[in-house]
């Protein structure tokens, strides 16, 4: 099978370790992809916003299956535009991806279908936004309605900062927030049968103890050891799939990857967000854990055959995944510094790129993801930070306390 991976984060280089595994995979290719992931396949230019140039180069190197990992070529088209071309891919259509590419699409679905979640108000005017931040009171949870790469969300107790971040946005959601432990879940799909993978908790605050501003994501662990082990099946059944069924029934089939973000309440499980792809860094950790040929079970979403894919098998070794981030990370980061202690198959490349004498430099925010494996959570935990910290980045930054609380439950 050969496959090709659209895509340059440490997501997609994740998920082309994973589908390297896969005996059935005899070529890999990834696009545009980064330096890290140039060790693992065969790397080709491309423009992941413009579907038609997506489609192009699929038909080009003959692909079986087009794997789209990042969020913004789903909601422009690039799954349609592939399928059209008469390939497989695994990812849904522009107007099924709408269920990230817009907040307020995803609200509407989950009042649609019944899902558990929290209330919320669609913004577009000013006194809209100061009703709703009065009739919720702090903290407030302010959303960005369209895509903003991880930082359209606000969680403060400061109004005026709440009111700022609603004024840089053409439209918002201002949602009542969730107490609780967040959770990410990850469901395959072909548009009827649901799969979950293991949860995964992430960490998307900059600093220590959940302080700083948000991120796209500065770590995260699997499996979850304080998490009641039914909590997987009752979300696909609360949540993954009425959602899957819904969308089916009303003409949008959602074929890929539902990304569920839970707060884990006093009421249960509730949902924050969707998501139309693999959640980064989250993928790291899960995927690690996957032993089950990731090849194939992509196909079988991507053609409508999962309910034929037999049950998942995981290792029962725990993973946690470490975020080096660059200098001035996420406000403006600062690109092109050198990096050093890279040769470990543990670290994954997420915003690097090779400068004009060959070498390795940082070229995005979140530049680095060190992967550590381990009987437990406490050895996974030491064995990641062990190797983050043979990583050298001038001013890079990481948290020193992912999977901290959970490796001592």
């Amino acid at each position: 099978m050969r496959v090709l991976v659209i895509g340059s984060g440490g997501r997609e280089h994740a998920l082309c370790l994973a589908l390297r595994r896969d005996p059935a995979v005899t070529e890999l290719f990834c696009a545009p992809g980064n330096a890290g992931i140039a060790k693992v396949a065969e790397l080709r230019d491309v423009e992941v916003a413009e579907p038609e140039t997506v489609a192009a180069l699929a038909q080009e190197l003959a692909v079986d299956l087009v794997v789209i990992g990042p969020e913004l070529p789903l909601v422009k088209g690039a799954a349609d535009a592939v399928r059209a071309a008469g390939i497989a891919c695994f990812g849904p259509s522009a107007a099924a991806a709408r269920i990230e590419g817009s907040k307020s699409f995803a609200k509407d679905v989950m009042v649609a279908a019944g899902v558990p979640t929290a209330r919320s108000f669609t913004c577009t005017t000013p006194d809209e936004v100061a009703k709703a931040l009065a009739d919720f009171g702090p903290p407030y949870v302010v959303k960005d309605d369209g895509l903003a790469a991880g930082k359209g969300v606000v969680v403060t107790d400061d109004r005026e900062l709440a009111t700022a971040h609603a004024a840089r946005c053409e439209r918002v959601v201002i949602e009542e927030h969730l107490d609780g432990p967040e959770v990410s879940l990850f469901c395959v799909t072909d548009g009827v049968t649901v799969i979950p993978l293991e949860p995964a908790q992430d960490f998307k605050r900059l600093g220590d103890g959940d302080t700083g501003p948000n991120t796209g994501g500065m770590g995260a662990y699997s499996p979850l050891p304080w998490l009641s082990p039914d909590t997987k099946a009752d979300v696909v059944s609360r949540v993954a799939q009425p959602v899957i069924d819904h969308l089916r029934e009303v003409g949008t089939p959602f074929a890929g990857l539902l990304y569920v973000g839970l707060a884990i309440t006093q009421q249960g499980p509730m949902v924050i967000e969707f998501n139309a792809r693999f959640g980064d860094p989250e993928t790291q950790v899960v995927l690690a854990r996957l032993q089950t040929p990731l090849g194939g079970l992509l196909l079988s979403a991507a053609t409508g055959t999962l309910a034929d894919h037999p049950p998942l098998e995981w290792s029962p070794e725990a993973a946690v995944a470490v975020v080096v981030s660059a200098r001035g990370y996420p406000e403006s980061p600062i690109t092109g510094d050198p990096i050093t202690g890279t040769d470990d198959a543990a670290v994954l490349h997420a915003g690097t790129s090779l400068d004009s004498a060959g070498a390795l430099v940082s070229s995005g925010g979140r530049v680095l993801t060190v992967l550590g494996r381990g009987t437990t959570l406490a050895a996974a935990r030491k064995d990641a930070y062990v190797r983050v910290n043979r990583v050298y980045l001038p001013g890079g930054h990481f948290r020193t306390d992912i999977a901290q609380k959970a490796s001592r439950s």
